[in-house]
């Protein structure tokens, strides 16, 4: 558990060796306040049932900043350590692969927590602003960070395991943000296929995250999407560090 924790802070401290992540939170808030800003001018133009969270969590902005979001936490994780030759050292080191693996995972998972924090406090200025709440319920604010951190864990699962696959940062971010994509479009089916067999449909809305999402930020907690996400986020991590045992082995 001591070598976990020293490999987190190492990798934590990695992130804000360089200005990277600086840049990267400057330049993610100022594309989701924009996506708040845009909601919240389209809700202005006429009554409507839909919340400023089920809004904001529900635009082409936020879906586009999110897959944008995770190569970039991600890509480095372990081509970097392929790229500057600390891989030998680190594969040599007296600690196990998995605490190798889940120190670098739970590392890009604090700063992608990081990054979506302050966006709670466009909701709470939002009440003082505008005199109204940004949802009916506690539980939409809840649902929606939630599955925001379910989805999360999962593209940055399937991050750390695009970036074990190659020393080369720009590849694995391809990787990554081509499984994301497939992932993403896989759930599309859901609603092209909705007339079609029960079965193909209901096999599809496991996949659709933008409906996990609208349900989710309305307050429908549901648990099936909550272990779906978990079981695939521990079975990419199983992955990703029997491929790191067998690099090791190599070395």
């Amino acid at each position: 558990m001591r070598s976990f924790w020293i490999l987190w802070k190492r990798e934590v401290a990695a992130y804000f060796r360089t200005p990277r992540a600086t840049i990267l939170l400057f330049f993610f808030l100022l594309l989701t306040g924009f996506n708040f800003c845009a909601g919240v001018n389209a809700l202005n133009h006429g009554p409507t049932e839909i919340s400023i969270v089920e809004a904001f969590f529900n635009t082409l902005f936020f879906w586009v900043a999110f897959l944008a979001l995770i190569p970039l936490l991600t890509m480095h994780l372990f081509a970097e350590e392929y790229h500057l030759g600390t891989m030998e050292t680190l594969v040599t080191a007296p600690v196990a692969e998995a605490s190798i693996v889940l120190a670098k995972f739970f590392a890009s998972l604090f700063l992608f927590l990081l990054l979506w924090a302050p966006t709670i406090f466009y909701f709470v200025l939002f009440w003082p602003s505008a005199h109204q709440i940004a949802a009916a319920s506690y539980g939409a604010y809840a649902g929606a960070y939630g599955m925001l951190l379910l989805i999360g864990m999962l593209f940055l699962s399937l991050g750390c395991f695009a970036s074990v696959l190659t020393p080369h940062q720009l590849i694995a971010g391809i990787i990554s943000c081509s499984l994301m994509i497939l992932f993403f479009f896989a759930g599309m089916l859901a609603f092209l296929h909705q007339h079609d067999s029960p079965i193909i449909h209901e096999l599809a809305a496991r996949f659709s995250l933008m409906e996990h999402m609208t349900n989710f930020s309305r307050g429908l907690i549901d648990t099936r999407p909550i272990v779906w996400y978990l079981s695939l986020t521990v079975f990419t991590l199983f992955l990703t560090i029997s491929l790191f045992k067998n690099c090791r082995h190599k070395n």
